[in-house]
Parts: C-alpha cells; structure tokens; sequence
C-alpha cells in the first residue's frame, strides 16, 4: 500500500534533528508522498530545498493567517515567483484564524509576531486564492473559529480547477456539502480521535470517500500511548514529536472508523492525492 500525506512541516526544527530516523521510518511505513506546508516567506526557500532533495516532498508555499500580519511589502510578487520556480508546488498553508485574536499580546505563542485583524487576514486569503486560481495550484487551508468567513471568501472567489483542500477539517456537519460543492477535500488526522473532538470525528464517516485525504501536521498532533508507533525524542521545551511516520497509524484508524477494507481506503485516497496535488 501506497499512503500519501496531504499536510505536514518536514521542514520545522523540532524534526531536523531527527531526519535520517524519519526517513527510515517514512520507508518503513510506505509514506510515498508528502505535501510539505511553507508558512512565511521565510520558510519557503528551505521547503523548495527540501523538494529538490527529496522527490516524495510535495512543495508548498503560503502566507499562514499567524503570519500575515508579519509579511513583507512584496510578499506576493515573493510568493509568484516561489510558484513559477517549482511547477508541483501548491499555495499553502493559508486561511483564516479567528481563534488567533483571542490571545493575549503577552502570549508567547505570538511571540514576535504581528497578528492580523481577520479583516487584513482576508484580504491576505483572498490574495492567495486568486493567485492558486490563476497558476491551477492546489490550496491548503486553515481554519480555526472562521466557519462563515471562510466560506464566504471561497463562495466569491475563483477558485483552481483542480479543487481546495480544508485540512484537518473541524467546521460543522452542515457546511460539508456546502465545501464540496466549491471543490472542497478533506484531511483526517489523528487528533480527532481524542474525545474532545468526538464531533469532529463523527464528520470523517461521512465525508465522500471521493474528497479523502489523510494528514499527520507533523511534528504537531502525535499520536496517543500506544498508537505512536513511530516515536522520536521529546521538544526541547518536553512536548510530544509527531513523527511523519505516523501517517501510517493515521491511514489505519481512518480505515478502522469509516469500516472500510485499509488497501481499498489507501487506493481510493491515493487517487484524490494525484488529483489534488499531482
């Protein structure tokens, strides 16, 4: 079996360290290929570099909605040519944040950074998806809180005619079909199994199997006790380290939860994966 990761970060600190174990682990596990997400300006030329190093890494380039209040005066003529250089690239990860505003300006997650009103974190959006539309590249999308928004910056746009992708989608039941019908696919991660996101969880049985696809966000959301079959040393500051590896675990219980044979889900998902992002 062939398994496919739709949204991850081979490229952040807390796996470098660590790459020669992942990589053996990435055979190990049957991880072909992986779209490797870029959220600033800063982060794309290592991605790219990552890209031509690795043929199974599926470049990525964006502005994120924590880092759009950050970007620099020619962020977009940046980002044009980040594109143009790399014909596989997508544009991501972008999107909408509103869970960002409510954190206080001491936070050490916004720590250096400038956040973004969702007003200005629209506008950036909107910027990016005319820009996926025009070059045909395969958006990754965040949304944190934003529901609404998002789908009223999708339902106005041109979008790419190979479709979008909400990843670790985490919006209500009812706004699914709504998605789809803009060309939305889905990302599952490991994370909704927790019982906090049982919702969440609930909406992956039921999403066309069609618009699947599978995710890890490494080195963010591991796996839990057991189901962390591919563990790496803990962060400096003691957090968990998803290793990408995991994508395999993650394949399994989407399998395990929507009571479909693990080969025919992997088959049928590799086939969104070259849709999207082929």
């Amino acid at each position: 079996m062939n398994f496919y990761d739709a949204h991850q970060h081979f490229h952040f600190a807390q796996l470098t360290p660590h790459r020669a174990t992942i990589l053996r682990d990435l055979q190990t596990a049957g991880v072909k290929g992986a779209v490797v997400n870029g959220t600033n300006e800063e982060e794309w030329p290592v991605v790219a570099a990552l890209a031509k190093e690795y043929p199974w890494v599926v470049p990525s380039f964006g502005v994120h909605p924590w880092d759009a209040g950050s970007r620099s005066p020619d962020w977009l003529a940046k980002l044009r040519a980040a594109l143009a250089a790399d014909p596989r690239a997508g544009v991501g990860e972008i999107g909408l944040d509103r869970w960002l505003l409510e954190l206080k300006p001491d936070d050490p997650r916004v720590a250096g950074l400038r956040v973004a009103p969702l007003e200005e974190q629209t506008e950036v959006f909107a910027a990016q998806l005319a820009l996926a539309a025009e070059l045909n590249r395969a958006p990754s999308i965040h949304c944190v809180q934003a529901w609404g928004a998002l789908h009223d910056v999708l339902k106005k746009a041109k979008l790419p005619a190979r479709g979008f992708l909400i990843h670790g989608y985490a919006g209500p039941a009812e706004m699914i079909r709504q998605f789809t019908d803009l060309g939305a696919y889905y990302s599952f991660n490991i994370q909704l199994l927790e019982p906090r996101h049982k919702s969440r969880l609930e909406n992956f049985r039921h999403i066309p199997v069609k618009r699947l696809l599978v995710e890890t966000d490494a080195p963010t959301k591991p796996p839990a006790g057991e189901l962390n079959r591919f563990p790496l040393p803990p962060a400096a500051d003691g957090s968990v380290v998803n290793n990408p590896a995991n994508l395999a675990v993650t394949y399994e219980q989407l399998a395990k939860l929507r009571h479909a044979p693990l080969a025919d889900l992997a088959a049928r998902i590799e086939g969104n994966f070259q849709r999207l992002f082929g």
